[in-house]
């Protein structure tokens, strides 16, 4: 029994099309319900086929014909951090509540791979994009424009008003939290971080953390991330040359991923946190209120960002504009053992 289901998933529209002595573009219109200059007798012979086979149409197949796919592609830069995950979930809660489906890619922060995911979902007929871009959105904007596809970005400010956007205050967070570290009595500032380069969050928390210190007249040391790999080695040398125990220090970590691996390399400096040294990460929040010292960081609320985009992209696939298509939300800060 199980092998002649088997058999019947496999019949395809040819086979259906012989049967019912039809055309597959014929079957095909009306799979998709476009039957108005089909005859009834055209109609019940394919009918009869579809039923005498138990054949099963492909549901991208028939989206990728029909007038809607009911399904979205989500393009996330890097989809391994909590953030990300948080990001997609929110997007799903609103997408799948309205019966609509995710294609999720990772362009690692690549155009290239960027514009190949783009093609690749245009072909596949989805009905609308959620990209958080590098920044060349302007050619990720024509790429998918052309195709007639409505375009959000998600989580950077590399923006026109022309576009549709969500992201966080990632700056004013950045600069409100090292104010609030140098009112505190935070004398040396280091920051850990990896090379800005195209990703506008990482240039927004870089930009809020140096303008932070300039309006006081302070200066910092930084250690470079490089390729994206903390290097535990040279990193603990850094912070040996740099904290000197007496003088209150803040580490300053503004890339989430990171966060795990510079608290390691602050283990020689636990006892003296946070009068002497202190530490100040971004997100991370399954872990660092349980962390021990427990970690002050800027939280996103990155699901929240994931259901505004949703909301903002579903609302100009029905052409209703009744959604507000330039969001900022607003971050908030976990204040911990790790710093005053």
């Amino acid at each position: 029994m199980a092998s002649q289901n088997n058999a019947k998933k496999r019949v395809t529209i040819k086979e259906i099309a012989a049967m019912a002595g039809t055309s597959k573009t014929t079957v095909s219109f009306y799979l998709n319900g476009k039957t108005d200059r089909m005859s009834d007798e055209t109609q019940a012979r394919i009918r009869k086929a579809i039923h005498d086979t138990g054949y099963e149409p492909s549901p991208l197949a028939r989206g990728m014909n029909a007038k809607s796919s009911q399904m979205i592609g989500v393009i996330i830069g890097d989809i391994t951090n909590t953030f990300a995950n948080q990001l997609v979930k929110g997007i799903d809660t609103v997408t799948s509540a309205e019966g609509y489906r995710m294609l999720v890619c990772a362009s690692n922060f690549d155009r290239q791979g960027e514009l190949a995911y783009i093609d690749r979902l245009i072909a596949l007929g989805v009905d609308g994009f959620i990209v958080q871009p590098t920044a060349r959105f302007k050619e990720i904007s024509k790429s998918i424009s052309d195709a007639g596809k409505p375009l959000v970005f998600i989580d950077s400010k590399l923006y026109d008003f022309s576009s549709n956007w969500v992201k966080t205050d990632n700056y004013e967070a950045s600069y409100q939290a090292v104010e609030a570290c140098i009112e505190k009595g935070y004398k040396r500032f280091l920051v850990v971080t990896a090379t800005p380069g195209l990703i506008s969050s990482r240039i927004e928390r870089f930009s809020g953390f140096v303008d932070a210190l300039e309006a006081h007249d302070l200066g910092f040391t930084q250690f470079l991330i490089e390729n994206d790999q903390v290097n535990n080695e040279k990193l603990e040398s850094f912070l040996a040359a740099n904290i000197d125990g007496s003088t209150p220090t803040l580490i300053f970590a503004p890339n989430c991923w990171a966060l795990p691996d510079i608290y390691k390399c602050c283990k020689a400096y636990y006892p003296l946190m946070p009068n002497t040294v202190g530490l100040l990460g971004f997100d991370n929040t399954e872990w660092v209120s349980v962390a021990s010292p427990s970690v002050s960081v800027v939280e996103q609320p990155a699901r929240e960002e994931g259901q505004t985009a949703a909301r903002i992209l579903l609302d100009l696939i029905a052409e209703k504009e009744q959604v507000e298509t330039h969001q900022v939300l607003d971050c908030s800060i976990r204040w911990n053992e790790s710093t005053l």
